[in-house]
Formats: structure tokens, sequence, C-alpha cells
């Protein structure tokens, strides 16, 4: 039924405009609209729209991720913009805290100011 319906993203925020600082200053996604409740953003194609809430609940786990070519290329650019990696206790992890899965794929977390978990995967 949803099949050819556009999937529309969504992500909690406390504090909207350091959410938009970040999502479009650190992670160069465009703003489509703005309004007290939400901003709302053009994630390749996807909508991604991050909504005011009072409290934002911590998953503990990714919320949004994003398939990317060259992993350690993306991770360096996100770094060098002043995004941190997160480490994990027992998760073998390189240089640049990107784990490797038994498969081959690989992946590095981060999290947005309100602590939601983000991640970039490599698909082998």
């Amino acid at each position: 039924m949803l099949a050819t319906s556009d999937l529309v993203a969504f992500t909690p925020t406390t504090n909207l405009a350091r959410a938009r600082r970040f999502y479009q200053d650190v992670l160069g996604l465009s703003v489509l609209d703005e309004n007290a409740y939400a901003c709302v953003f053009d994630a390749n194609g996807t909508m991604l729209r991050i909504t005011v809430v009072a409290e934002v609940a911590h998953a503990g786990y990714t919320v949004l991720g994003w398939r990317v070519a060259d992993i350690g290329a993306s991770v360096a650019e996100l770094g060098a913009a002043g995004v941190v990696f997160s480490r994990f206790d027992g998760m073998e992890q390189d240089a640049q805290g990107v784990w490797t899965t038994p498969n081959g794929d690989r992946v590095a977390w981060f999290t947005d100011p309100d602590g939601n978990v983000l991640s970039l995967t490599e698909y082998r």
C-alpha cells in the first residue's frame, strides 16, 4: 500500500534553532521550511522533519542513518566540522571510530545536539 509513497523521517529536538544549525551547517542538509513547531530538511529526496518536543527520550539506538560511499572520507569531513564519533565498549572500532560488521559493512555513530543517535554506513 505504501510502497510508492514517499517516506518522511522525524527526529525530536528541544531547541529548534540549535538543531537547524547542526543539520544545516554541520551535516549540510537544505532547509525546505520552518515554523514554530518544526524545521523541514531535504535529505537527498527524503523529507526530514525535526520536530520540537518538551523532552527528548533517548532511544539508545540509531534513529537516522546515511548510506555513504566512503565512510573514511565522510567521517573525516564531519570530524572537521566538529562532529565527535561515538565509541562503544566491547566493539572493535578503528582509529576513526568505525566498526566493521561480520559481513564487511562499516558503521560509525555520532549524536546530534539532542543526543539522538545518527549513523553512517558503507555497505560492501
